[in-house]
Formats: structure tokens, C-alpha cells, sequence
């Protein structure tokens, strides 16, 4: 239950000591009282537990009503001539949360992209460090008369370069890399799960690392399974036919 506050208490205190006064003073002698005798009568006979007593209250509430008001009291008017009605009490109290919940994001700029520009920066130091430190593995000029055996691209060619041996060239060289890479750009739109754990993704996550595992596989046997002639042999018998 509502715990009704203690300055209302001591109002409604007041409030039933002045009507108590009135009475008394009513039955005295005349008064001013600006309640009719008629309905003092009624609510004496109320109080004292008279058989009639609901028929009373409902007569004097009609009377209350019914009256003329005399002296400026608005119809309806209680002791005091108060017109206000107590509806209900409400603890006080903020109706606003104060305590916002947690979010896990943040804006792009600055927090992101100032990151990413440290980050960038840092890189590029250390490459910078890195190229005059350690000199670069180069080979001797490029003779036309005299081509490597095996020739190879780079690492990160050396997937492609493998499945030229493995299909026509409109196949390895367009078809599938053009699948993989249209099934990269499709994937935010097939899966939208907005979580970025690994657990609620599951699909996507085995995507991902069936095509991470595809290309490893074929970058390893490009680089350390084949040698002169770009055939299949094996590292530990032959040697290993690729140079950084």
C-alpha cells in the first residue's frame, strides 16, 4: 500500500478539527457555518449509527449539490469551501533511468579512424626500418635466353599459378576467382547477424575458413611441392625449388 505522506495527514488532521468545531459551535447556537443545519443534522445521525444512515449521506451529498451558493462557495464545495480532490499519492521519485545501458560502439571518427591512421603510421615505420636494415633478396637481371626452371610467382600468386595446372585457363584464371570473389562481396548480406561472436555465426565463420584453407593449401603446393617443369615432386627428396 502507498504510504500517504505526513504533511497530507496533518492537513486532513486540521481539516476534520475545524468541521468538528463548526458542529459544536452549530448546536450551541446560530453560527456562521457555511454548511446547512439541515445537513449537519444528517451527518450527526450518520455518525451515530442511525438505520438510515446510507440514506442520509446519499441525501446530503444531492443537498450538497442541489444548494444555492451562497457567499461566493462553489457548488459541490467542501468544509472550508474546498473544492480539491485528493486522486491518489505518488512516491517522489526520477521517472528517467539515470544509469544509460552499456553500447559496445563507437563512433568512426575519431575513435576508429584515429586508431587506424596510428596504426598505419607505425607499419610504415617499421618497413621503412626494415628495407635499410635487411637488403632485399633480388635476383640477377632478367635474361630472356636463360629462364628459371622451375618459374614461379610470387607467394601470393602461387594459388592461382596452381590451379592453371589443374584447369583451362578461363576457368582458373576468371570463373573461380571471380566466384570467390563474389561470394566475399555477398556475405554481409546473406548472413546480417549483427553479433560478432564467432558462436553466433557459425555459418559464415566455416565459409570463411574453407576459403582461407582452400587458397593455403594450394599456396603450399605451389611453393614447396612443385619443382623443375612446375611438377609435382617432393621437398624433402628433391629439395625445396622456391626462393623468398
Amino acid at each position: 500500500m502507498t504510504e500517504i505522506p505526513e504533511h497530507l495527514l496533518k492537513r486532513a488532521q486540521a481539516a476534520r478539527e475545524k468541521a468538528a468545531g463548526e458542529s459544536a459551535s452549530a448546536d450551541a447556537g446560530p453560527s456562521d457555518s457555511r454548511i446547512p443545519d439541515h445537513l449537519l443534522e444528517r451527518s450527526k445521525a450518520a455518525r451515530g449509527g442511525d438505520a438510515g444512515g446510507a440514506v442520509a449521506v446519499a441525501d446530503k451529498a444531492s443537498a450538497v449539490v442541489a444548494s444555492t451558493p451562497s457567499a461566493g462557495v462553489p457548488v459541490g464545495a467542501g468544509p472550508g469551501g474546498h473544492t480539491q480532490r485528493l486522486l491518489t499519492v505518488v512516491k517522489s521519485g526520477s521517472i528517467q533511468e539515470s544509469k544509460a545501458a552499456p553500447v559496445d560502439k563507437v563512433h568512426t571518427w575519431p575513435h576508429l579512424l584515429a586508431v587506424e591512421f596510428v596504426a598505419s603510421l607505425a607499419l610504415t615505420a617499421f618497413i621503412f626500418v626494415f628495407s635499410w636494415v635487411v637488403n632485399a633478396p633480388l635476383m640477377h637481371a632478367a635474361d630472356f635466353n636463360k629462364t628459371p626452371n622451375p618459374s614461379k610467382a610470387p607467394w601470393y600468386f602461387l594459388g592461382l599459378q596452381e590451379l592453371l595446372t589443374m584447369f583451362h585457363p578461363m576457368i582458373a584464371g576468371v570463373t573461380l576467382p571471380g566466384v570467390g570473389v563474389l561470394a566475399l562481396m555477398m556475405a554481409p548480406y546473406v548472413d546480417r547477424n549483427p553479433s560478432n561472436k564467432p558462436e553466433d555465426r557459425k555459418f559464415m565463420t566455416s565459409m570463411m575458413t574453407m576459403f582461407l584453407m582452400f587458397w593455403a593449401v594450394l599456396v603450399i603446393i605451389g611453393s614447396f611441392f612443385r619443382g623443375p617443369g612446375f611438377n609435382f615432386t617432393f621437398p624433402w627428396r628433391d629439395g625445396i625449388f622456391f626462393e623468398l
